[in-house]
């Protein structure tokens, strides 16, 4: 089973910048996006999704946020944000289930230019923490999206200089930890522990992508027992339409 996870950063726009064409080339059987900035009804979907079910948590204020899920096999159930009023306005998280597992797709809020909304991060990552445990009860957990955190200094070009940007505070790294330590994986890295370079999300500034100054902030995790399943994660840094890049989870 092959999954995908893309913040589009608008996902009108980037239909104008080869999504189609990318939805037909890699044919997933999961495509989860964040940041759609729209309503389905504001969305002209290429023809390429028909073969689709798709699911849709939109933020109340338009234009803002948002994630989606387009999935080959209908899911048992679907759910969208964490059932709490304060964090579920924002459109950030969805759930599906599966026979096998649940999936959650997630865009974490940033925590903005010095560090004004960290506190609002935080109290964020600890319920989106728990709710993933929740689900973990049930069945194991496969949970994607834009984290807004670069977790080690490896994940990050340039760590000396940001260590006090958002993404990439010490408080926010430690929350991530705190969230694979209660049972979860970083697949990229459990796969590929020592890669350099490897990045997600290039900034719009001063050429960024070019020169490979990057963070890698999107992520696919598991339960830690579901590990055994994944067969593959990747990044994919060769497509372009947005200022985040996908990456992609293969399941045995």
């Amino acid at each position: 089973m092959k999954l995908l996870s893309w913040n589009v950063n608008g996902l009108r726009a980037v239909l104008g910048k080869g999504f189609g064409e990318f939805m037909t080339a890699e044919m997933p059987d999961i495509m989860c996006l964040q940041e759609t900035k729209a309503r389905p009804e504001q969305v002209p979907l290429p023809l390429e999704l028909g073969g689709y079910h798709g699911y849709w948590n939109s933020a109340t204020k338009p234009g803002y946020s948002g994630v989606a899920v387009f999935t080959r096999e209908k899911p048992l159930e679907v759910t969208s944000g964490m059932g709490i009023d304060e964090h579920d306005t924002e459109g950030r998280v969805l759930t599906l289930e599966y026979p096998d597992f649940m999936l959650v797709n997630v865009y974490t809020p940033n925590a903005q230019d010095g560090l004004r909304r960290l506190p609002y991060r935080l109290a964020w990552d600890e319920a989106f923490r728990l709710h993933l445990c929740k689900l973990a009860l049930r069945k194991p957990v496969v949970f994607c999206g834009d984290l807004n955190v670069a977790h080690q200094e490896i994940d990050i070009a340039r760590p000396r200089e940001n260590r006090f940007s958002p993404g990439f505070s010490d408080e926010e790294r430690a929350s991530f930890t705190t969230l694979l330590d209660s049972g979860f994986v970083d697949t990229f890295r459990h796969l590929h522990p020592d890669v350099k370079d490897a990045y997600s999300w290039w900034s719009y500034r001063a050429g960024a992508r070019p020169r490979n100054v990057g963070w890698r902030i999107d992520y696919f995790g598991v339960s830690t027992a579901f590990v055994q399943r994944v067969e593959a994660a990747e990044i994919l840094p060769h497509v372009h339409g947005s200022d985040h890049c996908p990456v992609g989870l293969v399941l045995r």
